[in-house]
C-alpha cells in the first residue's frame, strides 16, 4: 500500500487515478509521496519515508529542490499541462494593454447612475481608444510549452512573431510555426518588438534578465508581459521607466507592492493556470508521474533528478538507486549484484548536474543484505526495491 498526502487541494479527476493500492493520509510525515500546488515547503520537515513530491504546475520555487535531492526525494512538475490556460491569459493581457479596457470598465462603473450613460459614453469613448495587435511585432522569449503556443497563436492573430530560445528542444522546434522568425540575439527583440512576452524558468542566469539596460533598448510604445515569474523582471526599473514614459505598459500576473497601482502596470492575481482545465490537466499528470515512479521506478519530468524510463518491469526484480553524480560509482553497484550471484538483465543510468539515477532490472528478487550494501556505497542517497 502506497500513501500520499495533498499539501493543497488537488483536482479530483487526478486523485481518482490512484488505484486501490493507494491511501490518502492527513499528515505529511506518513506519506510516501506528496502533491503540492502553491504551498511553501522550504520550512517543512521532510520525513524519511517521503520518496516523491509532484508539483501540479510548472514552477517549483516553493519546493527546496536541493534539500529534497540530498534526502533522495524526487521532485516532479507538470510542464505543459497548464500551457493553454497561460497562453490565453497572455493574449488577454495584450488586449488589455492595447485597448484601455480597464479604464473603460472603470468609467462605466463610476457612471452607472447616469441615466444618459449611453449618450455620455459616445462622447467619452475616445479617451479609451487604443490600437490593434494585428500587424504588430511580438517577441517571445523562451520557446517551451507555453512560449510555442503563444508564438503560434500570435501568427494566427496577424502578428509578426520573433522567437528567442538558445536551448529550444527538438519537440518544441517541430511544433513551432514556420512563420515564427528565429532570432539569436535577445537584444533584437528588445529593440524591434511592440510586445515582449517572457516564458523562461527562473534561474540564476535569468533572474531580472529584463533589467534597466534591456528596458532602455525598448520602444516607448512597447508592452512587456510577464506570466512566467515576477523575478524575471527588475520591477523597480520597470516602474521607474513607466513613470518616465519610456515604456508603455507592464502586464504581470504576480501582484506585489512594487507594481500594484503603479503607473502603466496591469496586474492580475496569479491567474495564469487558474482554469478548471489547467487544474485538471496538472493533477492528472502529477498523479501519473507519482504512480510511474512508485510502481515502476521510472522518472519522467523531474526537476532535481534526471529522467530515466525503463517501462514496466518484466523481470524478477527491479532496484532504483538515487546517487551523487560521481565517477566509478556504477561499478560498485554492479559488483555488489555480482557478488550476490544476481544477474543484471537490463540497466539505465542517467545524470543531471550533481545527481544521478541508476535503474537495474535483475533476474532475482533482491534481499535486504544486498540493499544494505548498496546503501553503504559512497555517494548513495537512497536505494529502493521497486520489485
Amino acid at each position: 500500500m502506497y500513501r500520499y498526502h495533498c499539501l493543497n487541494p488537488i483536482a479530483a479527476v487526478g486523485l481518482e487515478l490512484f488505484s486501490d493500492e493507494y491511501q490518502k493520509v492527513e499528515e505529511l510525515k506518513d506519506a510516501d509521496a506528496a502533491l503540492v500546488r502553491s504551498a511553501a515547503m522550504h520550512e517543512l520537515e521532510l520525513p524519511e519515508g517521503l520518496m516523491a513530491v509532484a508539483r501540479a504546475g510548472a514552477g517549483v520555487n516553493n519546493i527546496p529542490l536541493d534539500k529534497c535531492a540530498e534526502k533522495g526525494i524526487v521532485v516532479f512538475n507538470t510542464p505543459g499541462a497548464n500551457a493553454n490556460g497561460v497562453k490565453e491569459l497572455v493574449f488577454a493581457g495584450m488586449l488589455y494593454a492595447s485597448r484601455d479596457l480597464v479604464g473603460g470598465i472603470e468609467w462605466c462603473l463610476e457612471n452607472q447612475n447616469d441615466d444618459n450613460i449611453a449618450k455620455t459614453a459616445e462622447k467619452q469613448k475616445k479617451n479609451f481608444a487604443g490600437t490593434e495587435i494585428s500587424g504588430k511585432k511580438i517577441g517571445v522569449i523562451g520557446l517551451g510549452a507555453i512560449g510555442v503556443l503563444v508564438a503560434n497563436a500570435a501568427t494566427h492573430m496577424g502578428m509578426e512573431v520573433y522567437g528567442y530560445d538558445p536551448y529550444i528542444s527538438v519537440s518544441a522546434a517541430w511544433n513551432l510555426s514556420r512563420s515564427v522568425k528565429h532570432v539569436t540575439n535577445v537584444e533584437d527583440i528588445y529593440r524591434e518588438c511592440d510586445f515582449i512576452t517572457v516564458h523562461v524558468p527562473l534561474l540564476d542566469s535569468t533572474r531580472k534578465m529584463i533589467n534597466a539596460e534591456a528596458i532602455a533598448m525598448m520602444k516607448p510604445t512597447a508592452v512587456v508581459l510577464n506570466f512566467a515569474r515576477d523575478l524575471l523582471v527588475d520591477e523597480e526599473a520597470m516602474v521607474d521607466a513607466l513613470a518616465k514614459d519610456k515604456i508603455k505598459k507592464y502586464v504581470s500576473d504576480f501582484p506585489n507592492t512594487t507594481t500594484v497601482g503603479a503607473k502603466g502596470c496591469i496586474v492580475t492575481p496569479h491567474l495564469g493556470a487558474s482554469t478548471a482545465e489547467s487544474e485538471d490537466n496538472c493533477a492528472i499528470m502529477a498523479v501519473r508521474e507519482i504512480r510511474d515512479f512508485l510502481e515502476n521506478g521510472n522518472i519522467v519530468h523531474s526537476v532535481n533528478f534526471p529522467d530515466c524510463n525503463m517501462g514496466a518491469c518484466t523481470t524478477a526484480g527491479r532496484v532504483g538507486i538515487l546517487h551523487k553524480n560521481e565517477s566509478n560509482i556504477l561499478s560498485g553497484f554492479t559488483a555488489i549484484f555480482g557478488e550476490a550471484g544476481i544477474n543484471i538483465d537490463g540497466m539505465a543510468n542517467k545524470s543531471k548536474g550533481d545527481y544521478a539515477y541508476a535503474l537495474f532490472d535483475i533476474d532475482a528478487s533482491v534481499g535486504d543484505e544486498v540493499l544494505k550494501k548498496l546503501e553503504a556505497c559512497n555517494g548513495v542517497l537512497r536505494v529502493r526495491k521497486v520489485k
